[in-house]
């Protein structure tokens, strides 16, 4: 059975672990995590039932994240119930776990996918998805993290660095709205900054509150994205983006710039625009030129191009993404947004629509979709 025949069986056995009980997200999660398991296996072995080894092995990748998530949620139970022992706040196992994981045998892509994957919660393909690989390059990853650690001793923890990536993109992923983990690693990450005086623990911790600030308005009451320009700034949460910047100036005060810092220097300016059409698109530019150098990030580059097209205007950001892959993740969700404000609908319309093919979540394909649909109903045909 090829990949392509093994992929058609999804939407059955999706349906068949809902039946049984398992939420629609939890579920898609597990069968994303049995096709990857197959595509090893099955070479060497093919089941004489496909589809009934695909719902064995997805209903147990089920059952085993929702142990794992139960488990996580006892710990932090636990933590709550007792009183922190002196003034400043206590490191709870989940933060030590966090550090153990990123053990110095491994590099420090390995050790962010393996605590990822082991502490964080998040999904193999998840995982694949922030580091822009395919999902079977990451399971293999992962895989052989595990192998590299399983005799050695969790003496030595990892350095702050590779922590903070953890913390980074588990909140990115909580953020998403695919798994609720953006509160949790708020909490580990204030953990982090009471016992580490350090500018990019400060800048992280900024970076979060303020994307977080936004979180009420980010969806409508139908679940639907709202998008930064159309959300309603007066949900803001103002204590949290107070919060957010006075910690941001106290580490940029200290003139050690870091790409968690430059991040939340770019979250500060829109949190501080009244309107979408007072956002400082220069500044931002600006920021995101510091970000590139200090991380030579494609995706860097990407949001840079948008800024470009908000500061110069849609043909100088189509130009900055010509110079781009245009296999990047949101590549054509970009283009299609810079295309329709250049006035060319019928480009925008079709890249919308490839973009919604490639959407990582089923939040952002509708709203892709929909944009779609919209440009097309103007087109004259």
């Amino acid at each position: 059975m090829d990949e392509a025949q093994l992929r058609s069986l999804t939407p059955s056995v999706l349906g068949i672990l809902v039946r049984r009980g398992a939420d629609f997200a939890a579920a898609e999660d597990a069968v994303q995590d049995a096709l990857v398991e197959a595509v090893r296996v099955w070479p060497a072995s093919s089941p004489r039932d496909p589809k009934g080894w695909l719902v064995t092995a997805a209903w147990r990748k089920f059952l085993d994240a929702t142990r794992a998530d139960a488990a996580r949620r006892r710990r932090e139970d636990r933590l709550d119930e007792e009183p922190a022992p002196g003034p400043a706040p206590a490191v709870d196992d989940t933060l030590q776990l966090y550090f153990l994981c990123a053990h110095p045998s491994l590099t420090p892509s390995s050790a962010v996918a393996l605590t990822l994957r082991a502490v964080g919660g998040l999904t193999t393909r998840q995982i694949a998805h922030a580091y822009l690989v395919p999902e079977a390059t990451m399971a293999q990853r992962i895989s052989r993290a595990k192998r590299t650690v399983s005799d050695v001793r969790f003496d030595q923890p990892g350095d702050v660095a590779t922590v903070l990536r953890v913390l980074y993109l588990v909140f990115n992923e909580g953020y998403s709205g695919d798994i609720d983990l953006a509160a949790e690693a708020i909490r580990l990450t204030r953990q982090l900054a009471a016992v580490i005086d350090h500018p990019e623990v400060a800048g992280l911790l900024a970076l979060m509150l303020l994307h977080h600030a936004r979180r009420a308005s980010r969806t409508a009451p139908d679940g639907s994205l709202v998008p930064l320009a159309e959300q309603d700034r007066g949900r803001w949460d103002t204590g949290a983006i107070a919060e957010g910047v006075r910690i941001l100036q106290a580490a940029l005060a200290r003139d050690r710039l870091g790409e968690y810092q430059a991040q939340a220097a770019v979250a500060a300016l829109h949190a501080d625009a009244p309107t979408a059409g007072e956002t400082d698109w220069v500044q931002i530019v600006e920021w995101y030129d510091e970000l590139a150098r200090l991380t030579d990030s494609p995706v860097v580059r990407l949001n840079r191009a948008v800024a470009v097209g908000e500061a110069d205007g849609p043909r100088a950001g189509l130009a900055e993404l010509a110079a781009l892959d245009d296999s990047l993740p949101r590549y054509a969700a970009v283009a299609a947004y810079l295309h329709e404000r250049d006035g060319d609908p019928a480009t925008a319309a079709r890249l919308y629509a490839e973009a919604a093919r490639k959407a990582p979540n089923l939040a952002e394909r509708d709203y892709l979709t929909r944009q779609a649909a919209r440009l097309n109903a103007d087109v004259p045909r």
